[in-house]
């Protein structure tokens, strides 16, 4: 699957109990649509998981647009009130830069992140996600 957003803001690097290194961020997918002749718009957040290269982090900061080659999933969650939440997420595999990075400035079009050490799997410890 792939989804194309912003990062939100910039990308943190944590450490499993294993020692193991994953980036953190999330993004914004906005969507635009016409409803009974007006113009509205939703925004989706992911927040998004990367294993392969804690190095990438510093290319991922607020406002670069990206696309991302992946696992979607969801996180529920409960409120302060006990309410029932959801968080979406998104474990990738594959990072694309697109267009300009609003903090860098710099052009990234068409540039996959490099990818080292082993792919996540479903025996990541999920305590120690960024998120």
């Amino acid at each position: 699957m792939e989804i194309t957003g912003r990062v939100t803001a910039d990308a943190a690097v944590r450490e499993t109990k294993t020692g193991k290194e994953v980036v953190g961020f999330s993004i914004a997918i906005n969507d635009t649509f016409k409803s009974q002749g007006e113009t509205k718009s939703i925004t989706t957040y992911w927040e998004c998981s990367y294993w392969l290269n804690s190095k990438v982090a510093k290319f991922l900061g607020k406002g670069t647009l990206v696309t991302l080659s992946g696992r979607a999933g969801v996180n529920p969650w409960m409120n302060k009130d006990n309410e029932p939440k959801a968080s979406l997420t998104f474990n990738t595999d594959r990072i694309k830069f697109l267009g300009k990075s609003n903090s860098t400035g710099v052009e990234r079009q068409d540039t996959a992140a490099e990818q080292k050490g082993d792919k996540y799997d479903d025996d990541k410890d999920e305590d120690n996600l960024p998120f």
